[in-house]
């Protein structure tokens, strides 16, 4: 985070923001192996953000004219709650609330994508922790292992729902003999693990693929802003990171946002399926 003794290149720039804390090296894309405490850090903070916030404007929320919070809120409540009724037939009280945590922790997550790419940088050089901290990623969605990590919470519940529903015998009864039947047992097994699989992986995935490319193209409009003032014709170069950075961060909030909807709603979907029989 300390200044360089040169101006670093693009790739340079770029590769050291996408770096997380602990690492020397240029980081993988994925590597579970180890764990990100940022990308830890900055998931427990959101979660708990979210619940704060939840709790205080529930024990605020009044049957009288709701204020603009508690609006909000009841909309989102509503809506999640007739999307969770769409697709649970059964007991819900328990999944529409993990739906609505869902969408709210998600999009605090995909928020904070509209820091400054350099705020933290910034901040560990003037409190002198640049030494100690010498990488930092802020946004825990553009780290796959932790969007495969929430989806693994997913698949899990799918199964806990998927025994709870049908029972023990139910639920491994249809594991072994959907969709072929029990003389293809071993085939039916291969294929319900690949689908479970598949369905953790592809939806960590969309998470992660949109907000990393998000990630990457804030820090390309923020390098124009570094070129400009090393540049002769500064001048442009600065005008196209103020609009280009203005427009992405306003298309941004509907990914933000539609990202964190799109993962709650394939949430109810699987869990949906769960409580089904093939």
């Amino acid at each position: 985070m300390a200044a360089d003794a040169h101006t670093p290149t693009l790739a340079e720039y770029v590769s050291h923001h996408l770096e997380n804390f602990g690492t020397s090296h240029q980081s993988k894309i994925v590597d579970f192996s180890i764990i990100n405490l940022d990308t830890v850090f900055w998931s427990v903070f959101c979660g708990v953000l979210a619940c704060i916030v939840m709790m205080i404007v529930a024990k605020k929320a009044t049957s009288g004219t709701p204020n603009r919070i508690q609006s909000i809120v009841e909309i989102l409540v509503e809506m999640v709650d007739s999307q969770a009724k769409a697709q649970i037939h059964g007991d819900r009280r328990f999944i529409a609330p993990l739906a609505l945590t869902l969408f709210v922790w998600i999009s605090l997550m995909n928020s904070l994508d509209f820091l400054p790419v350099d705020l933290f940088g910034q901040i560990f050089s003037w409190t002198g922790l640049d030494a100690t901290i010498t990488h930092h990623r802020v946004v825990p969605t553009s780290d796959l292992n932790g969007t495969v990590g929430i989806s693994l919470g997913v698949v899990l519940l799918m199964l806990y729902f998927g025994i709870k529903v049908k029972g023990f015998k139910g639920f491994f009864h249809e594991l072994l003999g959907a969709p072929f039947g029990i003389a293809l047992a071993p085939a039916n097994f291969v294929l319900n693990c690949i689908e479970y699989i598949s369905k953790m992986v592809s939806l960590g995935m969309r998470l992660w693929g949109n907000m990393y490319a998000g990630e990457l193209l804030f820090l390309m409009i923020a390098m124009l802003g570094a070129y400009a003032t090393l540049s002769i014709g500064g001048g442009l170069l600065f005008l196209g990171h103020v609009i280009a950075g203005a427009i992405w961060a306003i298309f941004h909030i509907l990914i933000v946002f539609l990202q964190a909807f799109i993962f709650m709603m394939l949430t109810l979907v699987y869990l949906g399926l769960a409580h089904e029989g093939h």
